[in-house]
């Protein structure tokens, strides 16, 4: 046989050999990252039979495609030169295919983790300016009766009588004005 033939069988028999080994491997260890990515087991077998099957078709086809040499090779170090050189470009292909397929479901992961999380994607910057608490002597729950928040920002509504809590007005309280005056009769 031809020294052409010799090399046109051992880039055939490595090439397949590599795509065969490698698609195992990437369908082996791929599955675990395909069902983190779809959270769906079936689905995650389904899409790694499918990315197999086009990984195949793909790269059997560039070796194909790349098994033809127009020149002659008359001596076997060209026939290795040229073996080196076009196994060398069905490997370049293979990890190209492969980082492209990993960073295509690393960013269909990301945006269906962004779509999932309950939290805003940025940190807030800063916090806004809080009024200054008002001071009281005796303070009896958020506002004492009558106190107003300090500052430009309003708070809600404010509390109408007296607080759970709160000391009452001494002339609210039974016995104030001495023994036997009632408050509601005054």
């Amino acid at each position: 046989m031809d020294i052409k033939v010799w090399m046109y069988v051992i880039y055939l028999a490595v090439s397949v050999g590599l795509t065969i080994w490698v698609a195992r491997a990437l369908s082996r260890n791929g599955q675990v990252f395909l069902e983190e990515v779809f959270a769906d087991e079936r689905l995650a077998r389904a899409v790694n039979s499918l990315l197999v099957v086009g990984f195949y078709l793909l790269n059997l086809g560039y070796v194909t495609v790349a098994m033809k040499h127009p020149d002659p090779v008359l001596t076997t170090s060209q026939a290795m030169e040229e073996l080196s050189l076009k196994i060398g470009l069905v490997l370049l292909v293979l990890g190209a295919l492969h980082f492209f397929n990993v960073f295509a479901l690393g960013r269909y992961r990301r945006s269906r983790l962004r779509q999932l999380a309950t939290h805003p994607p940025i940190a807030p910057i800063g916090r806004l300016p809080m009024p200054p608490a008002p001071h009281s002597a005796h303070p009896s729950g958020p506002y004492p009766v009558g106190a107003q928040p300090v500052g430009p920002y309003p708070t809600g509504p404010q509390p109408l009588g007296p607080q759970p809590g709160a000391a009452q007005p001494r002339a609210a309280q039974p016995g104030a004005d001495g023994p036997g005056t009632n408050p509601a009769t005054r």
